[in-house]
């Protein structure tokens, strides 16, 4: 039930889920590139769904939907935020467990069995869930529709559900913690963006996750009771079905309620994770702290309204496709507030260039090539071309896929040795880093021309349409780099487990950084601090203060050590703290530098 092994069991599970992912995506790459080759390896892995070592149609549907399905769910929500919420929360605002270990425990275990259900799916007859990782009816609801659309579809639904009560026990838990166990001096601005961004993050899991189990309880109705809510006018092969009256776009919207929230509560904790690395390793407080935290808040709040971008081409009415457009482009602000914060941290600061620091910047990178394809999405007129195709592919495994796994390996590399109290192997992270950053980028900026082509998504091969034949080698291109990228994560797979067991024994503070998790002893104990919880008197980002003779001051060191350099603004409107610190400066004036 403690939160430090809590976190290591997210994230190793996460770890695990993502290997599985990438594996899936490079089967379905090689489909895509060799579209009329025969791979007797595939018939091996996969027996009958790869006969004659070709994949069959419907099994390479089944493998875009888990692929999709694990790393948005599994891998870049639990294990993101499940990783970092549980270690970060209770260690950087002073707390010595979660507000509920035992419900703690329980969302870890949920999670765990979600992932087992999803697995096992690939071991029943009839292959797993192959609607998409949307899952739009007709084709998940009618259980005749095609192999997967069965129990496959079944258990998409269960796992799912469990995924959901796992992540509103971890929001809940993280909430009220946030809330209500802050140490002694540790008011909500003194908190360091990280924690900042898991509290937003969770707030937006609990008011949205409801919503899709609201939408699967409802499909469950439909497969299996004979209700009509998604359902109507279906006619299968010479048979018209008696079902009338539902409506499919009733999923997407519900879906959508929950699938737009989703993808800020995939990138705001990469986010968070990043502004406190990129911060500690400029040796520079964050820039523009305050606003940092309003453009969190303004995601938080315009997250909800912004569903319908994903529904221009529903038909729905034009004027409210109006109204989506432009919350659309407005929630573009705050994300450029943060990347505007970040490149101004960046800007003349001592930069360390630490793996951890590496993978930050990336995260910068992505977030903007990503982020300028959204404007485009965003736009009802134009999105009437771009929809459905690989536009929209590359568009989010940018902006969400590529940038927040960028947040999620700067977190492991930074808080490595808090986690494992070893250090992580710099040379073999550099390596990783950039063998990861280019094949990133090799995978997915070519397919935003196969897009404007209009190239659709989930299609099986493209010798089918005789225009799509020219991206044939296009498409080989990025199998090749789909295949570097996956071969760059086993320098991280190695330096992570090998680390854990004979890396280099960490310091307390390996990265010279003021937060509170840095002054816990590098053992692991229960209660995270063997004597009183320390007591907070500044903000977390005092680096480089002019006046103190180190780079950086630890958030537990009050005024009175630091007379030298504390600024007006730092007493908060304290008289008797300005009193004393303007009597020090009277009795200490200050030498003029004649150099």
């Amino acid at each position: 039930m403690d939160h430090k092994m809590i976190a290591k069991q997210f994230l190793i599970t996460g770890i695990i889920m993502a290997v599985i992912a990438m594996g899936l995506s490079i089967l379905f790459r090689i489909q895509l590139a060799w579209p009329d080759q025969n791979f007797p390896f595939l018939e091996t892995f996969l027996g009958k769904w790869a006969e004659g070592g070709r994949i069959k149609p419907d099994f390479y549907l089944a493998l875009v939907t888990i692929h999709g399905t694990i790393m948005v769910f599994f891998v870049l929500t639990a294990g993101l935020s499940g990783t970092f919420s549980n270690l970060l929360i209770p260690l950087q605002i002073g707390a010595r467990d979660m507000a509920s270990p035992f419900l703690n425990m329980l969302s870890y275990w949920f999670f765990f069995s979600a992932c087992v259900i999803m697995m096992s799916s690939f071991f029943i007859q009839t292959g797993p869930a192959s609607g998409g990782w949307t899952v739009y009816p007709p084709l998940s609801v009618v259980a005749k529709a095609m192999p997967g659309s069965g129990m496959g579809m079944t258990l998409w639904l269960i796992s799912m559900v469990l995924f959901v009560a796992s992540s509103l026990m971890g929001g809940i838990n993280y909430v009220s913690t946030i809330l209500n166990m802050r140490t002694k001096g540790m008011d909500l601005w003194k908190m360091p963006l990280p924690i900042w961004a898991f509290f937003l993050t969770a707030i937006l899991g609990i008011l949205s996750f409801p919503v899709l189990v609201a939408g699967v309880v409802l499909m469950v109705f439909d497969r299996s009771f004979g209700t009509s809510f998604y359902l109507s006018d279906i006619v299968m092969g010479t048979t018209i079905l008696p079902n009338e009256g539902g409506s499919p776009i009733l999923w997407q919207h519900l879906f959508w309620f929950l699938g737009h929230p989703e993808v800020y509560i995939v990138i705001m904790p990469a986010l968070g994770i990043s502004s406190e690395v990129i911060s500690v390793n400029s040796r520079k407080p964050i820039f523009g702290y305050h606003a940092m935290v309003y453009s969190l808040i303004g995601i938080t709040v315009l997250s909800f309204i912004v569903w319908g971008h994903h529904m221009f081409v529903t038909g729905m009415n034009p004027l409210l496709g109006g109204v989506f457009m432009i919350t659309t482009l407005i929630i573009a602000v705050p994300s450029a507030v943060k990347t505007f914060n970040y490149l101004a941290t960046l800007w003349r600061g001592n930069i360390r260039f630490t793996p951890a620091m590496l993978f930050a910047i990336g995260l910068v990178s992505f977030f903007i090539s990503g982020g300028l394809t959204g404007i485009f999405l965003g736009n009802a007129s134009l999105d009437i071309n771009l929809h459905d195709t690989y536009f929209v592919v590359a568009h989010f495994h940018l902006v969400m896929g590529s940038a927040a796994i960028f947040g999620m390996l700067a977190g492991v590399y930074h808080w490595f040795p808090r986690m494992f109290g070893k250090m992580m192997n710099a040379k073999l992270g550099y390596l990783h880093f950039w063998l990861t950053f280019i094949a990133a980028y090799l995978v997915f900026f070519p397919l935003h021309f196969l897009g404007l082509d209009g190239v659709p998504r989930r299609y099986y091969a493209f010798t089918e349409f005789e225009f799509m034949k020219k991206w044939l080698t296009v498409n080989v291109f990025v199998t090749w780099a789909a295949i570097m990228a996956a071969l760059a994560q086993v320098a991280f797979l190695f330096n992570f487990f090998y680390s854990i067991f004979r890396g280099k024994v960490a310091p307390q503070n390996p990265w010279e950084a003021n937060t509170l998790e840095w002054t816990a002893p590098v053992e692991h104990i229960h209660g995270n601090w063997p004597g009183e919880i320390p007591t907070v008197y500044r903000w977390p980002y005092d680096y480089s203060k002019p006046g103190h003779d180190e780079d950086f001051i630890p958030q537990t060191v009050p005024f009175s050590q630091t007379m030298s350099s504390n600024l007006p603004h730092d007493f908060e409107g304290n008289a008797e703290a300005e009193k004393i610190q303007q009597d020090w400066e009277l009795a200490n004036p200050v030498e003029e530098n004649k150099g």
